[in-house]
């Protein structure tokens, strides 16, 4: 049974995709892009999900909105997603593509990349409409003025809706990703790195636009992102992750301010200051390189770049443990 407060669940989630090779393209090796991750969001809240490329942050959300079995056949998912409707409780990564269908609507993606998102051969209205046309009973006429009542939600005219997306700037198209995402009145959005492809000024808005329509909308967010003042804006709480895990959890303001597990103390001292007063704080610096997932380390996955590991972490993997009250992290040494 999931916590009544919450709108999703991710209990163990794991997900490993098959490397093959050889003379029969057999399968030689195989990655292991999230290794047991357990989480939970809020109705209402915002949760920020950072860490270094290729830690799996993107793979745990597309995992949750199960498009990884339609686009990686080999791919073995693994553990348990509940999102709550209402009363009901649905898991799933257990669903087939036709029983996933009916709860599309719920849970919407905003993707990372705005150019190629979106299909260069629909229009702008065509494109927002088209989440409408299959998970919705709405008709023609209440799509279309729905399409230009969100052109208006996100900051662009209705008359901009039969134009195509390559007549719009890189935020003018995230924008139009947000609108489409909006589209089936979702429960849920999880938005992958919405920012990262954006100027700076562009971020600013966009982030702006996504707080003041959660609000408007009553959403739940997965913010997704490597940009560590990003997230700390605009995220409820967060979640640290490394090479598969999640390291520590936290309430948005004490994990970017006052970090327990190494990783996220040298994470977070990466962050360039703006204020010359405080570029003098000591760095942590780590050795090595990020392990490949193919091969992790045994026991904690951190253990070879750790400052403080010990030989003991070796034998095993250090789970979530509270520090403070709603913080925890994955390391019994601090």
């Amino acid at each position: 049974m999931m916590n009544k407060e919450n709108i999703l669940e991710v209990k163990d989630l794991k997900v490993k995709f098959p490397v093959h090779g050889g003379v029969f393209l057999g399968k030689v090796a195989e990655v292991k892009a999230v290794d047991g991750v357990t989480f939970s969001i809020k109705h209402g809240e915002t949760l920020g999900l950072v860490g270094e490329s290729g830690c799996g942050k993107s793979t745990v959300g597309k995992a949750i909105i199960n498009i990884l079995k339609f686009s990686s056949p080999d791919v073995d998912v693994k553990g348990d997603v509940l999102l709550r409707s209402g009363d009901e409780e649905i898991e799933l990564t257990r669903l087939s593509r036709n029983e996933i269908r009916k709860y599309r609507g719920l849970i919407q993606m905003i993707f990372q990349d705005p150019y190629s998102s979106l299909n260069a051969r629909l229009t702008v209205g065509q494109i927002i409409e088209e989440p409408m046309l299959y998970h919705t009973s709405m008709p023609k006429k209440e799509r279309l003025e729905k399409i230009s009542w969100l052109l208006e939600k996100v900051g662009l005219q209705p008359e901009q809706s039969k134009r195509y997306p390559h007549e719009f700037s890189g935020g003018q198209r995230q924008r139009i990703g947000i609108a489409r995402a909006l589209a089936t009145n979702p429960m849920l959005i999880i938005a992958d790195e919405p920012v990262s492809a954006l100027d700076v000024s562009i971020q600013a808005q966009v982030i702006n636009l996504l707080q003041e329509l959660q609000k408007e909308f009553d959403l739940s967010i997965m913010f997704i992102a490597h940009d560590l003042s990003v997230v700390e804006h605009i995220s409820s709480r967060i979640a640290v992750m490394y090479l598969g895990n999640i390291v520590e959890v936290g309430d948005g303001s004490e994990v970017y301010h006052h970090p327990v597990h190494p990783y996220s103390k040298a994470l977070l001292s990466a962050v360039p200051l703006p204020n010359p007063k405080f570029r003098d704080k000591e760095r942590v610096i780590l050795k090595g390189d990020v392990p490949t997932p193919m091969r992790k380390p045994s026991g904690c996955g951190f253990r070879t770049r750790c400052p403080i590991a010990k030989p003991e972490c070796a034998s095993f993997i250090p789970q979530l443990e509270e520090k403070s009250p709603g913080h925890t992290a994955a390391c019994p040494y601090v």
